[in-house]
């Protein structure tokens, strides 16, 4: 936990100051729950903080407290820039470079706050920042913020709504405590988030019991309809066009979790989500064990993510898109051809 934001934390938050928290583009739960409660922290701290994120979080977490009162920049840009113009501090959350901050990008260069990277994806851009905590191998942002608030003694003012935030953050980065679990370290983290009183089962069946008809059946068309195997490659994607996001009434947070489902195969190693978008392609990159996700969608969709769970984009049309990738199996199959256990 060796940081300069380690040395400085504690004079950042003992003097009352205006703090801005912003995310990532498209943020999920990890984005919003870490967001969440670090608002909740300071604002304990008697500070004036206000989040700011760059477009809509997906619908299975608007009840997590305190979300009415995240500014939305595509739906209210004025207050906005005007919050992150006023800010003494911006904390930059869940991302590790600026361009992540979507249309924020062009704006958080140009303001005179301080800038604070806490972030757990690799190779941040740490020029970007006044101050840093960047840790690779902790599971999420969340849990992230709650070892910051460990080392800085600060836990006893962990109450039970950030407590429920940053459980979210862990759980939905883990895929409910399924992989990017490295240490037990996580496991603690969320003992002492238990203890603080939330209902883990009931914050579980918020997040992941609350599909609409039509997401779930969005799901088993993507699945018995758009997606190709290449089974001689250890590959599945699935692909999804503006059509049939329509078809189904597609809302922000929808997709969510479909690129997992093809990893369920034993013999698939790399599976893809692949969405048609207004402006662009988006995809999704997860993996078993030894592929790192994270450098393809670097390499080959201006990307990235994390080593086993990646984004990326592409300018190209949808199926410009799919063969595409469909023509970069060849050269990655010795990387991705091995048995997984």
């Amino acid at each position: 936990m060796q940081n300069s934001l380690i040395d400085h934390f504690s004079s950042i938050i003992g003097e009352k100051s205006r703090i801005v928290i912003t995310s990532h583009t498209n943020p999920d739960g990890d984005a919003i729950g870490s967001s969440l409660a670090f608002m909740w922290l300071l604002r304990n701290f008697g500070h004036d903080v206000a989040v700011v994120i760059p477009n809509m979080y997906p619908g299975f977490l608007s009840w997590m407290p305190g979300i009415e009162d995240i500014i939305i920049y595509e739906k209210s840009s004025k207050t906005a820039r005007k919050c992150l113009n006023e800010a003494a501090f911006i904390f930059c959350l869940d991302y590790n470079t600026i361009k992540r901050s979507g249309v924020l990008g062009d704006i958080l260069p140009a303001t005179a706050a301080k800038k604070i990277l806490i972030d757990h994806h690799p190779e941040p851009e740490l020029d970007d920042f006044d101050f840093a905590l960047s840790i690779v191998d902790i599971s999420s942002t969340s849990e992230l913020i709650f070892h910051l608030l460990k080392e800085t003694g600060l836990t006893q003012y962990i109450d039970e709504q950030i407590a429920a935030c940053l459980y979210v953050g862990i759980m939905t980065d883990t895929g409910s405590f399924s992989h990017a679990i490295k240490f037990p370290e996580t496991f603690r983290a969320t003992a002492s988030l238990i203890e603080a009183g939330i209902d883990a089962e009931r914050i579980h069946r918020l997040v992941y019991d609350t599909f609409s008809e039509n997401r779930l059946k969005l799901l088993g068309y993507a699945i018995s309809q758009c997606m190709i195997v290449f089974e001689e490659y250890r590959t599945a994607i699935i692909y999804l066009s503006k059509k049939d996001l329509k078809a189904f009434d597609f809302q922000i947070g929808d997709t969510e979790g479909i690129v997992n489902f093809p990893l369920s195969m034993a013999k698939i190693n790399m599976a893809v989500l692949i969405t048609e978008k207004k402006d662009q392609v988006r995809l999704s990159f997860r993996s078993k064990g030894n592929f790192s996700v994270n450098d393809f969608a670097r390499r080959h969709f201006e990307g990235g993510g994390h080593y086993n769970a990646a984004g990326g984009n592409s300018c190209l049309s949808l199926s410009e898109t799919i063969e595409k990738l469909r023509e970069l199996l060849p050269g990655i199959k010795e990387e991705i051809d091995y048995l997984y256990e």
